[in-house]
């Protein structure tokens, strides 16, 4: 399982573990600002991607626009999960409203079903 977090002031993955994740089944990698962030899922093509909210340059909510616009256009393919994981719950409905499949504060990602 590939998993994108951009997420730039809680070490997601320590979280992860923290919360009994089993880490080596998954592919995990973290970005601490969303700078050229189209280009980084592009290339790193997860199954998962974790959004933080408050996150610079691109919140999380412009982030999801831009990705949903992208993936109308044909120019990215969408991940299989896109959860919204800020410490606000009205930030992580804002991203359902537009698209998001999960919206949970991050600090209890590792509750969510999907995980091996």
């Amino acid at each position: 399982m590939k998993v994108l977090a951009f997420e730039d002031g809680y070490d997601i993955e320590a979280l992860l573990v923290s919360g009994s994740v089993d880490m080596t089944k998954i592919d995990f990698l973290q970005h601490w600002n969303s700078k050229d962030f189209l280009n980084v899922i592009k290339q790193f093509s997860p199954e998962i991607l974790l959004l933080d909210h408050f996150m610079p340059p691109t919140k999380g909510y412009d982030l999801l626009v831009a990705l949903n616009d992208a993936v109308k256009r044909k120019e990215i393919q969408r991940p299989n999960k896109i959860v919204a994981m800020s410490s606000e719950q009205r930030a992580n409905d804002k991203m359902l409203s537009i698209g998001a499949d999960e919206g949970i504060i991050k600090f209890d990602l590792a509750s969510l079903e999907f995980w091996p």
